[in-house]
């Protein structure tokens, strides 16, 4: 009847309808008859088909040998997910897999009305679905009664830990029967999810498949390095050049989601939020939104993203990079999902390229390193996509053909063209110019150095084989501890700069002249932006022609308030009244004329020397 040995003809039935053809890797390996009825620690990525698995574990062990459940009353399975869109999600996977079977799903999750909950299992269900808070809320209050559970079903247990919900777990774990089925699903099998397992499961079947082997083969990464202060316009040629059906945007923190959110809403493009600080209402909405066609475009944060799955998500970007391999991993996972191939775009300011690689490197990704997509690759690429759109291998319908006939009578066949291409432009945000950068993998210079042999050291002072060069101000010199050692690699840095690019470096008291290649001056004014200001706000000044080494710094005349580390010059003219009056209007502290003070013995001779005053004393 079906190829699908092994599985409940149930819900075999509904795979064919769904239009399964062959399981993945993870959903065979929990046919395996020797997993019948036991526990298992799963490890399989983001994307795999792990709802579909666990959904196929557990249906012997519910059904025990019917075709379909019996009334509800106490839940027989209870799965876990950490977060509500992740909850709701599986709900809705097991719902059409166990159709045929008459299986009543109930779920409890944070941020809906529990009254609800609470009625839902009172006319009782046969498996429930949802958050560890929530669920404690039910157990804790009674409503929820889980005596007679045959299977517990832990999905993203690695996440679930990372939000803090082991107690929780724990709790849950501990008012279940001890008998009870215990399959855990986690992306990666660290110290702390070994350790729950042993304590929670027996004799446990330990299945890693062969996607965890190749992490998210699917997955194409690309690292784009950018200036600094290109960073949302290279996010906004990323999206541009691919045009994906639905793309995600990763930010760091709220308040760089609600400022990408603006943006691209005066961009023209139709965009969602998604973060902590919404309502659960809202959530939903949004991801509605996302599912339906009205938008696009997703930004979110780490935590509120956990979890979601969006049909046709072909693009990742991350506009912050994430903290840990493991943020990368989860992130990325949103794409490449179930055999679709996707894209994970990592936006790579110049200043932070080293933590982007240690970032890959200890994630064991190798990602392309290239520029993001400039003005002329977008529009280029809107041009194919114009050419190649299927719009135009249909033909006038009848009821158009008199309106197609007039236009060309009216306008011509150019102007009409030109009219069609203005509209199709016209709901496009248009492509931004970006700064050029130098992309270089530095891997490969650190082997290409290592085969021709150390590079020279750098050397103080101007350089015989250095050629043309242009000199340029810092704002920044001795006084505020400036120094080659950091000066340089922020110079390389910000100013798409190398060593080799940087001659002499002048140190003055409030200024540091450098020496740049002729041939990298254009590209270093560029590279750090049109305020020509650089990290810690050192203002950057070209200079026409060289310095004048040879004068010393003039010192500059008091003029009123003292200067840090300034020497202030005394004249033997000047009065030291006229001077400790001129003090006082400064502000300076108010020194007041050597005088005899009241009740004191007068001192004669210098200080330290001549007879010493005589004092009386009072006789009693």
């Amino acid at each position: 009847m079906t190829n699908f040995n092994g599985v409940v003809p149930a819900i075999a039935k509904a795979l064919v309808k769904r239009g399964y053809t062959e399981l993945t890797p993870v959903q065979k390996s929990m046919l395996d008859p020797t997993l019948a009825a036991s526990d298992a620690l799963v490890s399989a990525q983001t994307g795999s088909g792990k709802t579909v698995a666990f959904g196929l574990a557990l249906a012997p062990t519910l059904l025990e040998n019917d075709d379909s459940f019996r009334p509800a009353a106490e839940p027989l399975a209870l799965v876990i997910a950490p977060t509500r869109e992740l909850a709701l999600q599986v709900k809705r996977e097991l719902e059409w897999l166990y159709e045929a079977t008459g299986a009543l799903i109930v779920s409890c999750v944070g941020g809906m009305d529990i009254r609800s909950e609470r009625r839902a299992l009172e006319r009782g269900a046969h498996i429930v679905v949802g958050t560890p808070g929530r669920l404690c809320d039910h157990i804790r209050r009674n409503a929820l009664d889980i005596s007679a559970l045959k299977a517990v079903v832990l999905d993203e247990a690695d996440e679930m830990l990372d939000l803090g919900f082991r107690e929780d777990l724990e709790f849950i774990l501990d008012s279940s029967p001890d008998d009870r089925r215990t399959l855990m699903f986690s992306a990666t099998v660290p110290a702390a999810i070994a350790k729950l397992a042993k304590s929670y499961q027996k004799n446990a079947v330990r299945i890693a498949t062969a996607t965890e082997e190749k992490q998210h083969g699917d997955i194409e990464y690309r690292a784009l390095v950018v200036s600094p202060s290109d960073r949302e316009n290279a996010i906004i040629n990323v999206l541009r050049y691919y045009e994906a059906t639905n793309a995600i945007v990763f930010c760091s923190t709220r308040a760089a989601v609600n400022h990408l959110t603006a943006r691209f809403h005066n961009r023209n493009f139709n965009v969602v939020a998604l973060s902590g600080e919404l309502t659960q209402n809202e959530r939903s909405h949004a991801l509605q939104a996302m599912r339906d066609g009205r938008a696009r475009v997703c930004i979110a944060t780490d935590v509120a993203a956990r979890g979601i799955d969006l049909p046709g998500l072909d693009l990742v970007i991350h506009a912050d990079l994430p903290t840990n391999p493991e943020t990368l991993l989860h992130r990325s996972g949103r794409t490449g999902r179930a055999g679709r191939k996707g894209v994970s775009a990592l936006i790579v300011p110049l200043n932070v390229r080293r933590k982007a690689e240690r970032l890959l490197d200890n994630a064991g990704i190798s990602a392309a390193w290239a520029r993001p997509p400039s003005a002329e690759e977008v529009t280029a690429r809107d041009e194919t996509r114009l050419l190649a759109d299927p719009i135009f291998e249909e033909g006038p319908s009848e009821e158009a053909r008199d309106l197609v006939r007039r236009l060309l009578d009216t306008h011509g066949a150019e102007k009409l063209a030109a009219a069609f291409v203005n509209l199709y432009r016209s709901n496009q945000s248009a492509p931004e110019d970006l700064i050029e950068v130098a992309v270089q993998d530095d891997r490969g210079r650190k082997r290409r150095e290592s085969a021709e042999g150390p590079r020279e050291p750098y050397q103080k002072g101007p350089r015989d084989d250095f050629g043309a060069s242009v000199w340029f101000s810092l704002s920044v010199g001795r006084k505020q501890n400036a120094e080659p050692r950091w000066l340089i690699p922020m110079l390389c840095r910000n100013g798409n700069l190398t060593k080799r690019d940087i001659g002499a470096i002048k140190m003055q008291p409030d200024e540091t002249y450098v020496e740049i290649s002729t041939a990298s001056a254009d590209s270093f004014l560029q590279s750090i932006g049109p305020n020509k200001t650089m990290e810690r706000g050192i203002r950057v000044t070209a200079l026409n022609g060289t310095p004048d080494f040879s004068k010393p710094a003039a010192s500059k005349p008091y003029a009123g308030k003292k200067a840090f580390g300034e020497r202030r010059e005394f004249s033997d003219e000047r009065p030291k009244d006229k001077f400790r009056k001129e003090a006082r209007n400064d502000g300076e502290r108010d020194a007041k004329p050597w005088s005899k003070k009241p009740g004191k013995p007068k001192f004669e001779g210098k200080t330290g020397g001549g007879p010493k005053p005589k004092f009386s004393k009072k006789k009693g």
